[in-house]
């Protein structure tokens, strides 16, 4: 699938690391670096503005290695980007970790997943099917 892209960085446009990558890697897109103090959070632009097709969306999530090694995560995990949005993407990272993050120009932030998803419509019913989970939520089927 081609998406239409404006790059207003010098970075590279995301692209997947290896052939069965589901994500690309986005990079944040400042002119100073960002310290980012435990429990802050931040919108780090990256210099991307696209055009995705009716139907797709593009996920933002974590990257796994800032996250384990130094407690820095996307806040609205995964942050979805409309097909009709054209401005800025943007990424809401926050640090959960105890000591400052620094955020160079350049650095990979979050990754991105183009996903194909559905519209619902809605059929108002007095009922549903019964399963062997019914309303059990939040634990119920255990934890092993």
């Amino acid at each position: 699938m081609k998406i239409n892209i404006i790059n207003k960085s010098s970075h590279e446009l995301p692209n997947y690391e290896t052939i069965a990558s589901a994500g690309m890697d986005l990079r944040a897109y400042i002119e100073h670096d960002i310290i980012l103090k435990p429990l802050e959070r931040y919108i780090i632009p990256t210099g991307l503005f696209m055009a995705l097709p009716v139907g797709f969306e593009a996920q933002i999530r974590p990257r796994s290695g800032l996250a384990a090694k130094h407690g820095v995560t996307v806040l609205n995990s995964p942050g979805t980007i409309d097909a009709d949005y054209r401005g800025e993407v943007g990424v809401i990272l926050i640090n959960l970790s105890d000591e400052d993050f620094t955020i160079q120009n350049g650095e990979r932030i979050a990754q991105m997943v183009i996903a194909k998803h559905e519209r619902a419509i809605w059929n108002l019913v007095q009922s549903l099917s019964d399963t062997s989970r019914g309303a059990g939520g939040f634990g119920s089927t255990g934890s092993q």
